[in-house]
């Protein structure tokens, strides 16, 4: 037997077994929905968008016919996120950057500004005294000198095939701890500057993913028809960007 609990600000739960699937119930009126759509976020979280006028018991219908495929996810998210541990900032730990590895080293230089720079197999972080929030900003602000040069390039890439897309549009960066991009209703695209610790083509799905909602303000079938005639690849990426959240979002 199953048994739902209704909670607060659109949060929601269903049995499957011995185990409660929390979710967040997502009613957007200026974005349009044409069906009952479930994710599971690389951290572990489930979201769930419904057209507005859709019952609740058929939003809880729907979250249970997929408790087996939500639960399993949702534990694989968990496994990944486990072992990660929060940097430390220091000298030795691994930082990401278009989909390769490279080391932090931190110089101490009191006479000179706070900077990070790519040399070799380093980024080398050079700050005025050894102070964790310092470097954190130095790194920050490195991440997003590289994402925004980055992400321009491969938005003319991306969006040069897209009919509906007449020239590249404007981006805003924000760094985020759940997701890498989201497009507004009014078309404003907002860009993880961590993304651009990933691998190219995870790169251009999230970009093409975003301009596809330009087109879709949805994720309809329609939306994933169009994403795959664009990236027929996109779910195999997708799925290697997810698995590799817990590295490239840690602070």
């Amino acid at each position: 037997m199953i048994v739902d609990a209704l909670g607060f600000d659109g949060q929601h739960r269903v049995a499957y077994g011995d185990e409660q699937i929390a979710f967040t119930l997502r009613r957007q009126t200026t974005r349009v929905v044409s069906r009952v759509a479930i994710h599971v976020e690389p951290d572990g979280r489930v979201e769930v968008d419904a057209p507005p006028a859709t019952p609740l018991a058929d939003v809880l219908a729907a979250v249970r016919k997929r408790s087996r495929w939500i639960s399993q996810h949702v534990a694989a998210a968990k496994a990944r996120m486990a072992h990660v541990l929060p940097r430390e900032y220091v000298s030795g730990e691994s930082i990401h950057y278009l989909g390769k590895r490279y080391r932090l080293k931190v110089v101490v230089e009191p006479a000179s500004a706070a900077e990070a720079k790519l040399r070799g197999a380093f980024v080398v972080a050079s700050v005025p005294c050894h102070d964790v929030d310092q470097i954190r900003a130095c790194i920050d602000a490195w991440y997003r000198e590289r994402a925004r040069e980055v992400f321009a390039t491969r938005l003319k890439v991306v969006s040069e095939p897209l009919r509906w897309v007449r020239q590249p549009p404007a981006f805003r960066l924000q760094f985020m701890t759940r997701q890498w991009g989201s497009c507004s209703p009014s078309g404003r695209l907002t860009l993880n500057p961590w993304l651009v610790a990933a691998p190219r083509e995870g790169i251009d799905y999230v970009l093409l993913h975003e301009l596809c909602h330009l087109k879709h303000h949805n994720h309809s079938r329609s939306f994933y028809a169009t994403l795959t005639r664009h990236f027929p690849d996109w779910e195999r990426v997708k799925e290697r960007l997810d698995d590799q959240a817990e590295r490239f979002l840690r602070r």
